[in-house]
């Protein structure tokens, strides 16, 4: 409210929101109580019974739907401000762990375990995560879905029920090398959508790739290499199978199948990239655009973050149409 969106303000974002449809109380109706998106007979009985054309029909019904949807003023700020959490956590994380001993040999994640002192820096670093997680996991119910949302709701459990895990007992440290890899790219993702919604394309485009690079680099590489050959392997080794060994890997494979999943995407996106020029629409997005929008951009290029749609999770996120998501 009173850093991002006098920032937004001062780059020209206006607080504009999409063409609202024309006011018919028929088709508000329909709306509200039958079906968002009306099929083809029901569209046949409407034109009908307002002496419409099926196309004028539909073009409503998509300016009705986009109408309900954030303007790019409200999606600015909340990539500012996400973009400020995960920067900040990233860079705390950093130096914390630049000074601790596990994070040069993870051998010492298992040294002496569980009898390892709980620092107040290290207990900071996972409230403040957990407490983010825990926000994410509440606010995808109410954003638009988007067609990975179930992904993400795994992805968000997963990530709760391993910190909170590792927290009960005592993994704090393979857990502070988990949390400061995963926070990584996220930072370049929200700076991707804060340069796409201030029309910056080809800065825009740069942070998509980098984050590209970073996202693969850290989850397909560091991350498998790693953290999973730790627990996996060096756990086992030094302190043996404990009884919830096979809990906590699972869980932790788990966020690498996810991970698999979502460099296949940006990989996708990517591809289409290089051959358009820029970076294209993201598969992963429910976009909505009117007739109208349809008719001018048919022969042109949209990016992948255009600031006429929209979406909901993140691309850990959780890449949209018109808004990047998640971790």
């Amino acid at each position: 409210r009173f850093i991002a969106k006098p920032c937004a303000i001062n780059l020209g974002i206006q607080d504009s929101g999409p063409h609202r449809a024309q006011p018919n109380a028929i088709l508000e109706k329909v709306f509200t109580s039958i079906t968002k998106s009306p099929d083809g007979k029901r569209l046949e009985g409407l034109s009908k019974q307002l002496d419409w054309d099926v196309r004028k029909i539909q073009r409503w019904f998509r300016h009705r739907r986009n109408q309900d949807k954030p303007t790019t003023l409200t999606k600015f700020c909340e990539s500012m401000w996400r973009f400020t959490f995960y920067l900040s956590i990233f860079s705390y994380g950093i130096r914390f762990l630049w000074t601790a001993p596990w994070f040069w040999d993870t051998r010492q994640c298992w040294y002496n375990y569980p009898f390892q002192p709980l620092t107040s820096r290290l207990y900071y670093y996972y409230i403040l995560e957990l407490a983010f997680y825990w926000s994410l996991m509440f606010s995808q119910f109410t954003d638009i879905k988007r067609k990975d949302f179930l992904i993400m709701f795994v992805h968000h459990l997963a990530t709760i029920g391993l910190i909170t895990f590792s927290y009960m007992n005592n993994m704090v440290r393979v857990g502070t090398l988990v949390l400061c890899l995963h926070d990584a790219s996220d930072f370049l993702l929200e700076a991707a959508k804060l340069a796409n919604y201030a029309k910056y394309q080809r800065l825009c485009d740069a942070f998509f790739m980098l984050f590209g690079v970073v996202f693969i680099v850290t989850r397909l590489g560091i991350y498998p290499f790693w953290i999973l050959n730790t627990t996996l392997f060096e756990s086992w080794e030094l302190i043996g199978p404990y009884p919830s060994w096979w809990l906590f890997n699972g869980l932790l494979v788990t966020l690498q199948v996810l991970h698999v999943i979502w460099s296949y995407l940006i990989i996708r996106t990517a591809s289409k990239a290089l051959v358009r020029g820029k970076v294209s629409k993201d598969d992963r997005s429910d976009v909505e655009t009117s007739s109208e929008e349809e008719d001018v951009t048919s022969n042109s290029t949209k990016g992948i973050l255009s600031t006429s749609s929209n979406g909901s999770n993140r691309l850990n996120g959780h890449v949209a149409g018109g808004q990047w998501t998640g971790e």
